[in-house]
């Protein structure tokens, strides 16, 4: 027993003394400089190509290639998401599929929507959408509802004939949201967004680790949690005044014509 509290000691100095480990810090792409919408895709969740609401990202890939984009959501948004591929002039039948995942990587389903559809041969495009559940401000942990913060988008076929594989293909993607207000708001908040740590960097030089992590660099308009006053509030007002007129007037109807007289009846 000694030799094991001993031996566990050990590894535990160890442990602290190797401090924890740098993930992946490889850069994403993002939107180009002046601001417009990016023209390529990433190739997974690492180099997801980040774009903003309201833009329509494009990308030149080939058949087979998975093509990834990420953007925000806030909390009382229900995102709707579109993609578009042109496919080229002469090719078989196809499948082509949208995932959408949140900032923990997990996938979210489709509230409506032609997620997965089949391109007949010889068709010029085929056209997908995603419309997800609305974002909510806080959720329990075993919960799968989404949750504000970077969301991702995976396109790719799923079924092509071999001899199609590599034939080039043009995508659009884009994404819009509806402001859903007090109907989706919850009692809480995480305490920060979902949004990825692409790692750790040391600002002082080798010896000294002053670490900052790396964080998506796009957010809502507005800022995250922008979304903390909704029309809840004014129905909440509205509903403590007419209870309180409410309240007025069955006082006003039951108290009566006043005191009784004290004289009594007859004198």
């Amino acid at each position: 027993m000694r030799i094991t509290r001993v031996l566990s000691a050990a590894l535990l100095t160890l442990g602290l003394a190797a401090g924890p480990a740098v993930a992946d810090s490889s850069p994403s792409p993002s939107a180009s400089e002046d601001g417009g919408a990016p023209t390529e895709a990433g190739t997974s969740f690492r180099t997801a190509t980040e774009f903003e609401q309201g833009q329509t990202a494009t990308a030149s890939g080939s058949a087979g290639d998975y093509l990834y984009w990420s953007f925000p959501a806030d909390a009382g948004q229900r995102p709707t998401v579109e993609a578009t591929v042109k496919l080229p002039d002469t090719h078989a039948a196809e499948t082509w599929q949208i995932d959408v995942y949140d900032g923990l990587r997990r996938r979210q389903p489709c509230q409506s929507g032609a997620q997965t559809r089949t391109a007949a041969a010889g068709a010029a495009s085929i056209e997908l959408a995603c419309v997800l559940r609305t974002v909510r401000a806080w959720s329990e942990p075993w919960a799968n509802d989404p949750l504000p913060g970077t969301y991702y988008i995976r396109l790719t076929v799923v079924d092509v004939p071999t001899s199609d594989l590599g034939l080039p293909v043009d995508a659009e993607v884009r994404v819009d949201s509806k402001d859903i207000g007090g109907a989706a708001a919850v009692d809480g908040a995480l305490a920060q967004p979902l949004v990825p740590g692409a790692g750790a960097i040391s600002e002082s030089g080798e010896d000294e680790y002053t670490k900052k992590t790396l964080l998506a660099s796009l957010e809502p308009s507005g800022g995250w949690a922008s979304g903390w006053w909704s029309d809840r509030w004014v129905w909440t007002a509205i509903g403590g005044a007419l209870a309180a007129l409410a309240g007025i007037g069955g006082y006003a109807l039951t108290r009566g014509s006043g005191r009784p007289s004290r004289v009594p009846p007859g004198a």
